[in-house]
């Protein structure tokens, strides 16, 4: 009981909290405001995570299109993704078939979960969606960065959850755990794009 007072603990501390919700993206990149942040103005919560990618936006953009439950996946932790019933199965190739997204396009997050909607789509740029309750907007946006690029994922989320033991439970296990996931989804399409053919 005393190891998880003392852990429940140091993810509530502010300095850790700020890590495991901005990490790898530099003071710079957490203040910027970007695109896709107007489609939730006053976010309850921000977490902005980044990763350099020796690839260029061109081919970081294809495994970017094609992410979602039934389409290439998330490369993450499929497994733990499924126990939530949310078909994920991480493509290690491009998948033409989901090459063609549009603005207005919505994509199922399992069978329960609210679907996601693409609100830009600007291609090797932006791509941002907005959960249909309008609770969640989650954009990624890639930049050039000498010879490779630089992508950023940020999400904003706009109910806390009204309850104390709620608000302690998403620091203490959500916000934590959501970095654990977008890390290795990060790297995941790092590897993907710096491992095709230039």
């Amino acid at each position: 009981m005393a190891l998880v007072i003392v852990s429940a603990a140091v993810a509530l501390s502010p300095p850790v909290r700020r890590w495991y919700l901005t990490y790898g993206a530099s003071d710079e990149e957490v203040g910027r405001t970007l695109p896709g942040d107007e489609l939730l103005p006053q976010p309850a919560l921000t977490s902005t995570r980044a990763v350099t990618i020796d690839a260029k936006s061109s081919a970081v953009w294809p495994w970017l299109l094609q992410m979602g439950s039934g389409r290439g996946g998330a490369y993450t932790y499929d497994w733990i993704e499924n126990l939530f019933g949310l078909d994920m199965h991480s493509a290690d190739e491009i998948l033409p078939q989901f090459q063609h997204l549009c603005v207005g396009d919505v994509l199922p997050m399992g069978r329960n979960g609210p679907a996601m909607q693409v609100e830009i789509c600007e291609p090797e740029r932006i791509l941002a969606f907005r959960s249909t309750d309008g609770n969640w907007v989650w954009s990624f946006n890639l930049t050039p960065m000498g010879l490779g690029s630089r992508l950023i994922s940020r999400n904003r989320i706009a109910t806390p959850d009204a309850t104390w033991s709620g608000r302690v439970f998403n620091r203490a296990v959500m916000e934590p755990g959501s970095l654990i996931m977008e890390r290795r989804m990060l790297l995941g399409i790092k590897e993907r794009a710096e491992a095709l053919p230039v």
